[in-house]
């Protein structure tokens, strides 16, 4: 795209950038501390671990600029930009600022998605969704046996008064500990005569409200009753704020239970939790039964571990403003999401937005711009506490002036939060901090809102749409006038790319080819446990046994724009690639071929006659023509694919199989009488070439600029240094003639027939041939590409027929047209 606009004459930018990856890093360096080392980063300490991290991403945070940098990507590198550089962190600092400042930052107690091995929040891109369809045993970290799910365990609270039993079930067992209510439909006759009694909790005594709650239940599920945890269910929460339920956390924050959940099982692993529960429902004679259940289970994809949704003081983004103003800029087609069937998905997302969780608990971020006030004689484990103790500020000084004027007179101590900010919050800044926001520059006012932006599809909310909504807020218009969401790349075998499956392919080990020593070399350098290492290996030999064949980055851009037409996932076959590698051979020789028969003393005209060259060189540019427009129109509707269908035609089957081979009886031949012919040849050729090699760059840039550095140019023109700069070709109407390449269609047809009747054993024998007509007009077309058909179908001679004429015998036939057959001689 970039390469395109540029050439077309367009101010183009494309920036580079990278994020910091905030929890892939730091688990990544985490795991390093403790492989090499065996420390964990609190025994370290935080200033040494962001030294660690520091280090860790000055050896390896370049290998995605350096990967781009070997795709050919044309960015302007003088502007290369890291969203925890100097300029990016004060930026993210004035956006939380101003955020707080208008309303839409603040600090709660809600659920978020907890990871216990990592002991921080996590995003839900992170989440992975496995989906269960019965009883499954799974290997989850820091257990030493496999834990059970997929099932669901009904058992029994018994109710106050008397009144029996009431049934529940659940998938997690253990959060009983931390039940609050029951809740039923307030229609369901069953439990009329319980509506605002209680059930008794078996193990602490607590009193649990039967509630009627219509939303959460179906009294047709199970019992029609369901037990309601607020502080461990999303669902429940939501019923907790409705019924003003008790929130009670059951858990520590590496998982284990905690005093809440009372003495019998405080300090159990909660999946131990969940086997002891049962066993103490048994014996007080409450346990019902388990059944196999499908489940939806959400596993941290950094850590592996069973994700736990927890109650927790964070800071949150409101953004149902700011999701509506989203909405609408892509209804207004203000914005437009390319392929257009993904708007369904933003009104989805943006419909049913949650308020955005931007802390996170790590150490390697921006650092949260908040401090905790701690007035004299309070105690510091406190630390918020109170959420109208924090003060939002740009710097502690700031923060330190906030609070003498809201407690003067008072001696307070100062605390920042240690927790940082989620990656994407300074991600979805991006269109405006890479250009100098906040400050007011040049650049920002040259190129924002910008033109494109081309992502994945998969993070279409996760940093598309905050992008939007931080751009619209913050920079008072849309971020960028179109989404391109381009397919996903996966393995040959139509899976997702996985270090632990062991089929990420890198781009560099395509370009440059590699053994498959080398790539299990690779895997043992990463941070891949035993197992998954394991699994990776096997991976590897059976895709790769031979390595990869080294196929250059021409041919891999070529592969990978080509195809982008097979819906939302590329299923990578790097076999399609080695095949696009033998065509940029094929190409260079070709070219190289033709510039020969240009001449060393070859100089271009400055303008091309078309009227006075020879039919093939006048449909060779017409067909150049047609080329030219279908890749210009397929560029502007994003139809990548289509485009490099029409360049590789051309060149292929039009120019390579066709125009060259039908001019090599001019130049072979030296007669005086073919001089006008040839020189008419040389220009049509040059044309070819120039208009072909600049059609093709943006597709192929190393190939292309490498051949058009060699390729002559007119004597007064001015010529550009780079074909990167010259101008992109457009339509040229005087070349156009459709009735010249409808009668070059016949003739070609004819060509393949003849072909195609060739014996296999055939090699460079020629034998007679002969063309049916019927009719005047095809015999007129026949008769005067007679020799073009000749040449190219590689026979002795074509002999026309009327259909007066006997058939000749002995000869194989195939027919081109209703008014056409050929017939070869065996």
């Amino acid at each position: 795209m970039i390469r395109w606009r540029r050439m077309s004459g367009y101010n183009a930018l494309w920036v580079p950038g990278v994020d910091h990856a905030g929890i892939a890093t730091q688990v990544v360096v985490e795991k390093k501390l403790m492989r090499e080392r065996k420390l964990t980063r609190h025994d370290i300490g935080r200033d040494k671990f962001i030294s660690e991290v520091l280090k860790w991403k000055d050896q390896y945070g370049g290998t995605i600029l350096g990967q781009l940098r070997r795709l050919g990507a044309s960015l302007d590198w003088s502007r290369e930009c890291f969203t925890m550089d100097d300029q990016r962190s004060k930026a993210v600092t004035e956006a939380f600022v101003r955020l707080h400042k208008d309303g839409l930052i603040y600090r709660d107690y809600r659920l978020v998605n907890w990871d216990c091995t990592l002991l921080t929040a996590i995003s839900d891109i992170e989440v992975d969704h496995l989906e269960l369809k019965e009883e499954t045993m799974l290997k989850v970290p820091g257990y030493s046996s496999p834990v059970q799910f997929g099932v669901l365990i009904s058992f029994a609270y018994p109710l106050e008064e008397g009144l029996g039993e009431i049934i529940v079930a659940t998938t997690r067992i253990e959060t009983m500990l931390g039940d609050t209510a029951i809740a039923v439909h307030p229609e369901d006759k069953r439990y009329k005569h319980l509506h605002g009694k209680h059930a008794i909790h078996p193990f602490n005594g607590r009193k649990l409200k039967i509630i009627c709650d219509a939303v959460l239940v179906d009294p047709t599920f199970g019992t029609g009753a369901v037990k309601i945890t607020p502080a461990h269910d999303p669902n429940d929460f939501e019923v907790g704020k409705r019924h003003n339920l008790e929130f009670i956390n059951i858990f520590t924050d590496d998982g284990k239970i905690n005093s809440n959940g009372g003495a019998q099982f405080e300090g159990m692993a909660r999946f131990a939790a969940r086997v002891a529960v049962i066993d103490a429902l048994k014996e007080k004679g409450l346990y019902k039964d388990t059944k196999k259940n499908e489940m939806n289970l959400g596993i941290c994809s950094r850590s592996n571990d069973v994700v736990e949704p927890m109650i927790k003081p964070q800071w949150f983004v409101n953004c149902h403003t700011m999701a509506k103003a989203g909405l609408d800029a892509v209804r207004s087609k203000k914005i437009e999401i390319i392929p257009q069937q993904y708007e369904q998905d933003w009104y989805r997302w943006l419909e049913n937005i949650r308020d955005w969780c931007v802390s996170r608990q790590l150490w390697w971020g921006h650092r949260v711009p908040a401090w905790y006030v701690t007035l004299e004689d309070e105690q510091l484990n406190d630390l918020g506490s109170n959420n109208d103790r924090w003060i939002v500020a740009r710097n502690e000084c700031d923060a330190m002036l906030e609070a003498q004027k809201k407690y003067p007179g008072k001696k307070f101590q100062l605390n920042q939060d240690p927790d940082v900010l989620d990656t994407w919050f300074s991600s979805g800044l991006f269109p405006l901090t890479v250009l100098g926001w906040p400050d007011d520059t040049a650049d920002l006012r040259a190129f924002y809102p910008t033109s494109v932006l081309e992502t994945g599809l998969d993070i279409l909310f996760f940093w598309v749409a905050r992008m939007v909504m931080m751009g619209m807020q913050l920079g008072g218009d849309v971020p960028f006038q179109k989404v391109y969401l381009h397919p996903m790349i996966r393995d040959a075998h139509g899976r997702k790319m996985s270090k632990s499956l062991g089929n990420v392919v890198d781009p560099l080990e395509v370009i440059n080819g590699t053994t498959l020593e080398d790539l299990l070399k690779r895997l043992e350098e990463g941070n891949l446990d035993p197992n998954e290492l394991s699994v990776a290996r096997e991976g590897k030999k059976k895709d790769f046994p031979d390595g990869i064949a080294e196929c250059g980055t021409d041919a891999l851009r070529f592969a990978l724009i080509s195809y982008t037409s097979q819906s939302d996932k590329i299923n990578l076959d790097i076999k399609r690639v080695v095949g696009y590698r033998q065509w940029c051979n094929k190409l260079w020789n070709a070219i190289r071929f033709a510039m020969g028969k240009l001449g060393d003393h070859y100089a271009p005209p400055a303008t091309i006659v078309v009227s006075s060259m020879p039919p093939v060189c006048k449909w060779i540019l017409s067909v150049l023509n047609k080329a030219i427009g279908k890749t210009v129109t397929s560029l502007e509707a994003y139809k990548f694919a289509d485009a490099t269908s029409a360049i590789y035609s051309w060149w292929q089957y039009q120019l390579c199989d066709v125009f060259i081979e039908a001019v090599k009886p001019y130049f072979f031949n030296d007669s005086q009488e073919f001089d006008s012919a040839r020189a008419a040849c040389r220009d049509a050729l040059w044309v070819c070439l120039d208009n072909g090699l600049r059609l093709l760059h943006p597709f192929m840039p190393y190939v292309t600029e490498e051949l058009w550095q060699r390729l002559p140019q007119p004597k007064d023109s001015c010529r550009k240094t780079s074909i990167m700069i010259s101008e992109y070709p457009s339509v040229v109407k005087e070349w156009a003639d459709d009735k010249l390449e409808s009668e070059f269609g016949i003739i070609l047809d004819t060509v393949n027939k003849l072909r195609s009747l060739k014996p296999p054993t055939d090699t460079n024998e020629r034998r007679p041939a002969f063309a049916l007509c019927r009719g005047e007009d095809i015999a007129a077309t026949v008769q005067c590409y007679q020799s073009l058909v000749v040449s190219l179908s590689s026979v002795s001679s074509l002999k026309i027929l009327a259909e007066s004429d006997e058939t000749p015998p002995d000869c194989s036939t195939a027919v081109v047209n209703k008014d056409l057959s050929v017939y070869l001689q065996l």
